[in-house]
């Protein structure tokens, strides 16, 4: 009998290191249930792997091999705090805590390999009922309420960052599942690290879902103290959120990910368009779909400050996201500049027009990112300009100049757009802030840099195809065609 190929990853948990061996073709949540169970994690703790550089990666069939001496580290960085656990609503529902028995056969299974060295076959049985009466459980819709449902409808494996649902609108059922898992969440307590990850530009939005993205900006907001500030209730921030989340369209790039929308569609003359006058048609329409959110007792995070506090956040919103617009990007940018050189912390002017500019550098940040989080990116954004310039040809309406895709590539859209957008406006915001050099400048430098060497071996491929092209047309040609060419000496 043929030895099935198995694969050993080397971890630590709190230090403490372990092992875990897997078959090549290991279903993905069967390696992810085996890491849960070495942390000792709960069904709704958040696991979050990291390799030796300390970025998060996926926990999947597909990691790496490695060695003792490079061990990944797995941590539970947010868990639940409710007083009671699942387990215990379990117990109370069923008569029996499931969590329990799986957490003492593991316990059992460990003793078992610590002083036998085998483990007897009793025990892998005593696994296989727990494991196949967990499966039945997960299949009964019922018992969501429990959080033991899973969607069966997912596939084994998550679909990478260029999966795009074809349905424009997020459906009801789509929006209920992640605001329940959210909900399920928001308790969680998240681990210090990740908090101060959250704080870095190197942070890897393809690691988390809709709903831990939610919890980590429920993080955010008491991070940065608003709840305090404002007063917050819990549960009204809970459904702000979900109401932004829900109203974000199923597109490539402009997302509840990416949460700004900057692109012009004024020549098709939408509905939006029209209703706005042509004058920042997205930007507004997101200004007005931020206040009808706010409008909502249930979801109105500011409805316990005073009506003037009010009334000057408004202003604030509105300025934020009309800046966004990249028809008044050089009109924002040398009036930044213009007061540069005197500029005033204490002047209200001067900080609206600040607020402004780091409102666009982070709605532009990408490229300051890892490439490995800010090239999916990009192929996202460019999908999305394409398939915006296939409608505009369709209808025969102008196509806008830098989303056609038969003039477009990926390396010349961002080399000028870096050399003429993203550069001259974050060099003049580092010569008020120097200390972010080398935190948005260096990189974006850097790439620069990738994309002139990518647009440079697609020319030479380019040139080599036309060559190639040439040469197999010369040898089509007739003999007596080829005659009348002139020889070369």
């Amino acid at each position: 009998m043929k030895e099935m190929e198995t694969k050993m990853i080397f971890f630590t948990v709190n230090g403490k290191p372990e092992q875990a061996e897997f078959s090549l073709d290991c279903p993905a949540q069967d390696v992810k249930d085996l890491f849960r169970s070495a942390a000792e994690a709960g069904p709704h703790d958040i696991l979050k792997l990291y390799n030796p550089k300390g970025n998060i990666i996926n926990i999947s069939p597909n990691l790496e091999p490695n060695h003792p001496n490079s061990c990944y580290k797995l941590e539970v960085v947010a868990s639940d705090c409710n007083n009671e656990p699942l387990g215990v609503e379990l117990a109370g529902a069923l008569g029996f805590d499931l969590s329990s028995m799986e957490k003492r056969l593991q316990g059992l299974e460990k003793k078992i390999l610590f002083e036998a060295g085998d483990t007897p076959a009793v025990i892998y049985e005593l696994k296989k009922q727990v494991d196949s009466f967990r499966e039945k459980l997960e299949s009964v819709e019922h018992l969501s309420w429990l959080g033991l449902f899973k969607d069966l409808s997912e596939e084994t494996h998550k679909p990478s960052p260029f999966y795009h649902k074809r349905t424009l609108h997020k459906t009801k059922e789509e929006c209920d599942h992640v605001r329940e898992k959210f909900l399920q969440m928001s308790s969680l307590e998240v681990s210090e690290e990740v908090r101060q990850y959250l704080k870095t530009p190197t942070f890897d939005n393809w690691q988390w879902e809709d709903a831990e993205i939610m919890v980590l900006l429920q993080v955010m907001y008491s991070d940065l103290d608003f709840i305090a500030i404002y007063n917050i209730e819990p549960e009204v921030l809970q459904q702000f959120l979900f109401e932004v989340y829900r109203r974000y369209n199923n597109i490539p790039f402009h997302n509840f990910k990416h949460c700004f929308c900057v692109t012009q569609m004024i020549n098709a003359r939408t509905e939006l368009a029209l209703r706005y006058n042509d004058i920042s048609p997205l930007e507004n329409h997101h200004c007005a779909v931020a206040f009808e959110i706010l409008e909502k007792t249930e979801s109105n995070i500011f409805r316990n400050v005073s009506l003037d506090l009010y009334k000057h956040i408004r202003e604030g919103i509105i300025k934020c996201i009309l800046a966004t617009d990249m028809t008044s990007h050089n009109e924002i940018l040398n009036k930044f500049k213009s007061i540069l050189s005197h500029f005033d912390f204490t002047n209200k002017d001067h900080r609206d027009v600040l607020m402004m500019i780091l409102i666009k550098v982070s709605d532009i940040s990408n490229e300051a990112r890892p490439m490995e989080v800010a090239e999916p990116w990009l192929d996202c954004l460019l999908q999305e300009f394409y398939n915006q310039s296939d409608v505009e040809k369709l209808e025969g309406l102008p196509v806008t100049p830098f989303m056609d895709r038969d003039k477009i590539t990926k390396p010349s859209s961002q080399t000028g757009f870096i050399r003429f957008v993203l550069l001259p406006l974050f060099i003049e915001l580092a010569n008020l802030f120097p200390c972010l050099e080398q935190h948005i400048i260096d990189p974006v430098r850097k790439a620069l840099d990738y994309y002139t060497e990518m647009e440079k071996a697609l020319e030479r491929e380019k040139q080599a195809r036309a060559q190639c092209e040439k040469v197999a047309k010369s040898k089509e040609m007739p003999a007596e065609q080829q005659s009348t060419e002139p020889k070369a000496q």
